[in-house]
């Protein structure tokens, strides 16, 4: 019985250790398998490129002599060049002081069209003395015999048109008046600045009452005119239309009557816009008002702030100070001329402003860059005889002709300047 239980007991022991060994066994069995399935497999990735392109290993166009001297490749080393500096600063586009004139009626009476005309429609164009409208005086247009009450109104309105005349004559008298003692002044000032008397601020404010009296007068000839083709024809018991024209070239803005309405005097008719030249608004803060060099033109791109050939050139202009009292802002003022209404009243655009003094900068012809359809800036750089690559340049600003690189090629290098786009042709495919 004895030896019965020591058997038991060395077996049930030998069970025990027996269960941790297989599991070992089992653990270390399946760690190898895995790793050998792990090698096995092929390892996924998420994207599989062929070859890694640096911008710097783009595409060399290599010529032949004859497809060199077809072409008429030019080339010219990038240089240092001491270069004019300026500054970027949004603007807007405003209409100059009378650009815009308010058309309203001398006296009472019916509107009507001329004979074959239409009635003037906002964004028509328009000349100076241009009949758009006629008036006709305390009638209508069906009947043109006075009855006897209304010869009484005409003589009322003799005294009306009269009366009228006589005080648009005497506007018109003050605002000459005006304008020659705002020319004596603006001389008195010239001289005084000229002697070393008088201050710059004397001179602008002179020339600034100057432009107002001179804008006065303009508007006092105007109704003058008006009122002066007034005919009443009393022998034939008739009245003539007055002839509503338009003071100035350029665009009907808006219309405030519609034909055959009973006007009073004074009423607005229509209104004028003359856009052919308009002013730049540069608010700047006034800590750089002293770097910037508010005598030379400014230079105005596209909101984007890129450079290009279609940008325009505003000159600086004289006008009344003005300033933006919460951005601590005062406003710079330039003049562009705008024959072909590019640019509409209230249009943002991006003043580059020249800085006073200048740097030295890597500089290449402008003719040399090449924009690609996504704006990019590119030249072509000469790596070897006939071989050119194309290399990516950041333009900062353009001066007589050359660009200003804020990155590009190191100076000494050589780039094309002509037969540009040629080379774009034949390295994109598209050239004949």
């Amino acid at each position: 019985m004895k030896l019965l239980q020591r058997f038991l007991v060395i077996s049930i022991g030998l069970g025990v250790l027996a269960v941790p060994c297989q599991y070992a066994w089992n653990r270390v069995r399946n760690q190898s398998a895995s790793k050998e399935g792990a090698t096995s497999r092929p390892t996924s990735t998420h994207a599989e490129v062929a070859r890694i392109i640096n911008e710097t290993d783009l595409n060399t166009v290599k010529l032949s002599p004859d497809a060199a001297a077809r072409l008429g490749i030019e080339l010219h080393p990038v240089e240092t060049r001491t270069m004019p500096r300026s500054r970027a600063f949004g603007a807007d586009l405003v209409l100059p002081t009378g650009a815009a004139v308010i058309v309203s009626t001398p006296l009472t009476g019916t509107l009507s069209l001329p004979s074959g005309g239409r009635f003037p429609q906002v964004g028509q164009r328009v000349r100076a003395g241009e009949s758009l409208l006629e008036l006709l005086p305390m009638l209508t247009p069906e009947r043109s015999v006075l009855t006897p009450a209304e010869r009484i109104r005409f003589a009322e309105a003799r005294v009306t048109v009269a009366q009228a005349q006589i005080d648009a004559d005497g506007q018109y008298q003050q605002a000459t008046v005006r304008v020659e003692a705002a020319q004596i002044a603006l001389a008195r000032a010239e001289r005084l600045l000229a002697d070393s008397v008088g201050t710059r601020r004397m001179v602008d404010e002179a020339r600034a009452q100057l432009e107002s009296a001179e804008k006065t007068l303009a508007e006092a000839r105007v109704r003058k005119q008006l009122v002066d083709n007034i005919q009443l024809v009393e022998e034939a018991g008739t009245l003539l239309p007055l002839p509503i024209e338009s003071p100035l070239d350029g665009i009907v803005r808006a219309t405030h009557v519609q034909a055959g309405q009973i006007l009073a005097g004074g009423q607005p008719l229509f209104e004028v816009m003359n856009d052919a030249v308009m002013w730049i608004k540069v608010p700047v803060y006034v800590g750089e008002l002293e770097s910037i060099d508010a005598s030379q033109p400014a230079r105005l791109t596209l909101l984007d702030g890129r450079q290009s050939e279609q940008d325009v050139m505003a000159q600086p202009t004289s006008l009344p100070p003005t300033a933006v009292p919460l951005s601590a802002a005062v406003d710079l003022y330039y003049e562009v001329a705008n024959p072909d209404h590019k640019f509409r009243p209230g249009h943002r655009v991006v003043a580059h402003l020249p800085l006073v003094g200048k740097s030295e900068m890597t500089a290449v012809p402008w003719s040399a860059v090449f924009h690609d359809i996504y704006g990019g800036q590119w030249v072509y750089e000469q790596v070897a005889v006939r071989t050119y690559a194309r290399r990516r340049v950041e333009v900062g600003w353009i001066d007589d002709g050359w660009a200003a690189l804020r990155r590009g090629p190191a100076v000494g290098s050589t780039v094309v300047t002509a037969g540009v786009a040629e080379l774009a042709g034949t390295e994109f495919g598209f050239a004949k």
